[in-house]
């Protein structure tokens, strides 16, 4: 037995996995969401014309959901959809000008807007994750709509009426849970794993979780920067034709790199930096 044994080849060697390099999430300050918006800032004014073509693209989309909302109601929900699909590749455009400055590159409105090419698969992924997500919480909300609209789908004006008619409390609680619910668990799955992938060309799988890892290791600080959010989108959208995103969805775009990039430390980045530093010194 054990000659027959030794006759037998070796088994082909297999190399171990591969792994993605270790990343450290960085507990922030509750002053860090204000610093991402001036960094933020910044990037806009360093690169105008390239922000305000992102922001008039953003301006589009609201003009084509209003106009739907108004004239045909039902079709709202699969035309978000659509701005789903839509509007994670706008922002990683915003992202890309952000890591080229930061780079010291001088960044392009056709490059950023074609950089997600590379990172297709994992955009599409990623996407196709929200896109379920949103679709989860429309079929929710039409349950919560069928509860206090018994007499078929409700056109814009009376959605509008019921909302301040203080007789549907209710109606609007239960709309707010639900909303918020879903809201939360897109905010958490995309706070930082779009421009993430654009960094490192991780799979969207990896991006998702590091960025659920990133809000609740820092539940405070992503409250306080997913309030900004909602506040700034809120009075962008107050002013006439939301001309108001001109500006605020640049900046919150730029913002939300810098928000990636104070929230996540990738170890081999700082480990190939830690021998040069040594080297210098030395």
């Amino acid at each position: 037995m054990s000659q027959f044994q030794d006759e037998l080849p070796p088994p082909p060697y297999v190399p171990p996995p591969s792994e993605a390099p270790a990343r450290q999430i960085i507990a922030l300050p509750l002053s860090a969401p204000l610093h991402w918006l001036a960094l933020g800032w910044h990037d806009l004014r360093a690169h105008p014309g390239i922000s305000l073509a992102f922001g008039l693209a953003f301006c589009v989309m609201v003009w084509v959901l209003s106009t739907v909302f108004h004239s045909q109601p039902e079709y709202t929900m699969t035309l978000v959809s659509g701005c789903l699909l839509v509007g994670p590749f706008l922002a990683m455009g915003l992202y890309d000008v952000s890591r080229r400055r930061e780079q010291g590159l001088a960044p392009t409105l056709l490059a950023s807007a074609t950089c997600w090419r590379s990172h297709l698969r994992s955009m599409g992924l990623l996407v196709g994750v929200l896109i379920v997500l949103e679709l989860l919480w429309g079929r929710a909300s039409l349950v919560v709509i069928a509860v206090f609209f018994n007499t078929g789908m409700p056109s814009s004006a009376s959605v509008v009426q019921a909302i301040f008619n203080p007789a549907n409390l209710e109606f609007v609680l239960a709309y707010a849970v639900v909303g918020g619910v879903f809201a939360a668990l897109v905010f958490a799955t995309s706070v930082v794993s779009i421009p993430m992938i654009l960094d490192r060309d991780t799979d969207a799988i990896s991006a998702a979780i590091t960025s659920i890892a990133v809000v609740l290791d820092n539940p405070g600080v992503m409250l306080q920067w997913g309030a900004l959010i909602v506040l700034l989108t809120a009075a962008a959208l107050l002013l006439p034709w939301a001309l108001g995103l001109l500006l605020v969805g640049p900046l919150l775009g730029h913002a939300s790199w810098h928000a990636y990039r104070g929230s996540v430390r990738w170890l081999d980045t700082a480990t190939a930096q830690a021998p040069a530093a040594g080297t210098a010194s030395s």
